[in-house]
């Protein structure tokens, strides 16, 4: 893990990125891993590769921080993302891998509503991706607002959205 987190701080190969990342995310399946990924500062390395411009390096690492995000102690540390996850739902694509990519890790960091407060500002997004998404992004964002609506001080949010 650790020569895996080296190499994505080493490289600017987007090939090499990709399959690295796709190792990390299938390595996050086992919890013991999330804690070492976490410990090799892997949280922030991943992180950064959100800012990347070829999209299916973002993809990969809006996966792997999904699984790492099964984890609580991972989830405070990739909370600092949420913000720019939101702005990446928002400018991809409809309905791209990218897309859904960041919404299926804004599901796993909703289930709590430690970082709800982080979204508000996208639930008019989410809601028109309500709309106009396909099935997949629709039942995916549906996981989102379900994980909002659950917290009563998102009521008034929710309610309010201009759409």
């Amino acid at each position: 893990l650790q020569k895996l987190i080296n190499l994505l701080q080493a490289t600017d190969d987007p090939l090499i990125q990709e399959q690295a990342l796709i190792t990390v995310s299938n390595s996050a399946a086992f919890s013991v891993n999330q804690d070492i990924i976490r410990n090799l500062d892997g949280l922030s390395v991943i992180g950064g590769m959100l800012s990347n411009c070829v999209p299916k390096v973002k993809e990969k690492a809006l996966n792997a921080l999904n699984n790492l995000s099964m984890n609580i102690k991972n989830q405070e540390e990739i909370q600092v993302y949420i913000t720019q996850v939101c702005r990446t739902v928002e400018s991809a694509p409809l309905n791209s891998d990218v897309q859904l990519a960041g919404l299926r890790l804004l599901t796993n960091m909703s289930v709590t509503s430690d970082y709800h407060q982080k979204m508000i500002n996208s639930i008019p997004c989410f809601l028109h991706l309500l709309s106009e998404g396909t099935e997949r992004t629709q039942i995916q964002v549906l996981k989102v607002l379900v994980n909002l609506s659950a917290n009563p001080s998102m009521t008034s949010h929710l309610l309010r959205a201009q759409v």
